[in-house]
């Protein structure tokens, strides 16, 4: 096991950990949690022996293989699966001694070619190309150079590369960052059936709540361990401030404005799939407000001073870019849309489709190529581009920044304003430069809203946000009365922001019914269709190539097999029956915890008994669902691998 004890840690002047204690055992998936600059990234330098503690002692059994993500790549002119298998070093060096060895040395021959059946040598391109696949990558970039591809592809190779080396600790630093959802949930899976210990620094909560069996929680220099995923740390970590009588004042008012803004959603919600879906993220929200009064974040968005219905129309429009010598690549055509004002749509699809190329013609960033984009008279647009915190003046201050839009507002006011957003007292002054991403990434949200735009375009604003002010961004978006259109790869944003999906592939763009559960569905239906299709076509190509078979033994050959495979799913649908049921039992059982947890009559000491017996129940059914949930998956993937093998 990993057992750190006594454990102090220094960044510079700052002191990150003080006299910390903590066990991770074998086999554990475990997440880091904690504000930015706290202290995860150097806690994982320590464990890679990159750094020294300043005092106690860190333990990792010594013959542990670490894996991690590099975050500088070097030799970018190898092809991506040959980058990808030069993750299992061992394997590689086994491969360059062989090669080494003349031929006339039978014996160091036979040593080496034993060693190399047994690193699993023969199968390693087919291991890189199942990481390739799983993270997005077709068949024809195999073979393509490291240096094709984007920053954000070339981290995903980078993910490959980790998971392709042999180890028994995985550290993970934000691994989710350059993923869309399709890849994020493959690599949920992934980890699912890794047999190591699994340490993941992440912001996103649900891919925390997924993957996560325990999490280690920076809090004033030491390291808490709370039981089960992140919901159930957010539940025990709400408990612990409910008893200390933390800040009850404060948490009680924040809890009472919450449950004002849902009691009003919920009157006028509609019966979309995922407007319901937002009731319950939103009565989540509420149940933890004290979490989010204690982080000191409050972002209020200002209410628009006008609201035009509808707001933005593109009717017909093809848009792309254009090309060097001229000409132009249509990337979207025949998109037809209408942004009704008060709407909060949530775009989804995979990276590459097109969202960032929608969202920069609403913003008219992008001309259109054909066709029209009509805006209202008193349209107000916020756009928060990925690129957005590399516009921001590296050696002007926040003040300044927000001096600039409002040279006539008094700086009091402005000070004020910038609180909100987590910049008090000095910070204000100090220049923007060196300011962390998720601090560049506040304030350039900040600036935007200032404008009390009455759309707001937001492509991946959550991507350098530390948790605590991930859901201040989601409650401030929930109560913002404008219209939201948004992209991000967060559930938990998604779900507590947007009422409605519009979906990108194909070279177009559609409204799409249902919620992210459904998108997940329609994912997998994708994959699966593109794979039996795949093989239809090397099978029908096998046909021609042998011409006069017996077309009669053929069809009997077919039918017993297809008898064969009906007797293999039987059993599978039963198991996935079953596991429906429960899954149905203890969502149920959890929608009446819930209401228990939110009753603030349980947190009176005289209950106080049932309170904590409520959180436990609460914790393993998480825990049961997470589990029948991976189970469910499982055998989606072998029933779908049971009917492209009969097709």
């Amino acid at each position: 096991m990993i057992r750190a004890t006594g454990l102090s840690l220094r960044r510079g002047t700052k002191l990150l950990l003080d006299q910390a204690d903590f066990v991770v055992h074998p086999g554990e998936r475990v997440g880091i949690v904690g504000k930015n600059g706290a202290g995860k990234s150097t806690l994982f330098m320590l464990l890679q022996g990159r750094l020294d503690a300043d005092a106690g002692t860190l333990d990792i059994p010594a013959g542990w293989r670490t894996a991690s993500v590099e975050q500088e790549i070097g030799d970018n002119t190898l092809p991506a699966r040959e980058f990808v298998i030069d993750g299992d070093r061992h394997l590689r060096a086994l491969q360059a001694q062989r090669r080494a060895t003349p031929d006339t040395d039978g014996q160091r021959i036979a040593e080496l070619e034993a060693a190399l059946v047994e690193a699993d040598a023969w199968s390693a391109p087919a291991r890189a190309e199942q990481l390739l696949a799983g993270l997005g990558f077709t068949p024809q970039q195999w073979s393509s150079p490291v240096s094709d591809f984007s920053g954000g592809w070339q981290m995903r190779l980078a993910l490959a590369r980790a998971l392709m080396a042999p180890s028994d600790l995985l550290l993970l630093d934000e691994p989710t960052n350059h993923l869309d959802l399709d890849a994020m949930l493959w690599l949920e899976r992934w980890l699912a059936s890794y047999q190591g210990t699994v340490l993941v620094i992440s912001h996103d909560t649900e891919f925390l709540d997924t993957v996560a069996r325990a999490i280690l929680h920076f809090d004033q220099g030491k390291l808490i361990r709370y039981r089960g995923g992140y919901e159930d740390f957010l539940t025990q970590r709400a408990e612990r401030l409910r008893q200390s009588r933390l800040a009850w004042e404060r948490q009680t008012r924040e809890t009472a404005r919450l449950q004002s803004f849902i009691d009003r959603f919920k009157a006028k919600a509609t019966k979309a799939k995922q407007a319901q879906s937002r009731v319950k993220a939103l009565a989540r929200m509420q149940t933890l407000a004290p979490l989010q009064a204690e982080a000191g974040i409050d972002i209020r968005i200002p209410e628009p001073t006008g609201m035009p219905d509808p707001l933005l129309v593109l009717d017909e429009v093809g848009t792309g870019y254009a090309l060097p010598d001229g000409g132009t690549r249509t990337v979207l055509d025949k998109v037809q849309l209408m942004v009704r004002g008060g709407s909060r749509i949530g775009i989804l699809g995979v990276n590459g489709a097109g969202k960032s190329t929608l969202v920069k013609t609403l913003a008219a960033e992008l001309p259109v190529l054909h066709g029209r984009r009509q805006a209202s008279r008193g349209l107000e647009i916020g756009y928060f581009a990925q690129q957005q915190l590399d516009m921001l003046d590296p050696q002007g201050t926040p003040l300044q920044h927000l001096q600039r839009l409002a040279p006539q507002t008094r700086e009091q006011e402005l000070r004020n304003y910038l609180g909100g957003f987590g910049f008090n007292g000095d910070m204000v002054l100090g220049s923007v430069g060196p300011l962390s991403g998720g601090e560049k990434a506040r304030l350039a949200l900040a600036l935007i809203v200032w404008q009390k735009p009455n759309l707001l375009l937001l492509d991946e604003p959550s991507n350098h946000l530390d948790v605590d002010t991930r859901e201040a961004l989601a409650a401030a978006l929930a109560e913002f009365p404008g219209s939201v259109l948004l992209v991000s790869h967060d559930r938990h944003l998604l779900r507590t922001t947007v009422d409605n999906f519009w979906i990108v592939a194909d070279g177009t763009v559609q409204e799409f019914d249902g919620d992210l559960e459904d998108y997940r569905d329609w994912l997998a239906q994708r994959g699966a269709q593109a794979r039996a299709e795949a093989r239809t076509f090397d099978g029908a190509a096998g046909r021609d190539v042998k011409g006069a078979t017996d077309r009669r033994q053929e069809r009997r050959e077919q039918a017993e097999i297809r008898q064969r495979q009906a007797m293999l799913r039987k059993p599978v649908l039963q198991k996935i029956e079953r596991i429906e049921t429960s899954m149905q039992q203890a969502a149920r059982r959890l929608a009446e915890l819930d209401a228990l947890i939110a009753d603030a009559d349980l947190y009176t000491e005289a209950r106080r008994d049932e309170r904590l017996k409520t959180l436990a129940e609460h914790g393993d059914l998480q825990k049961q669902t997470t589990l029948l949930e991976e189970q469910w998956l499982e055998l989606q993937q072998e029933l779908e691998d049971l009917e492209v093998q009969q097709s």
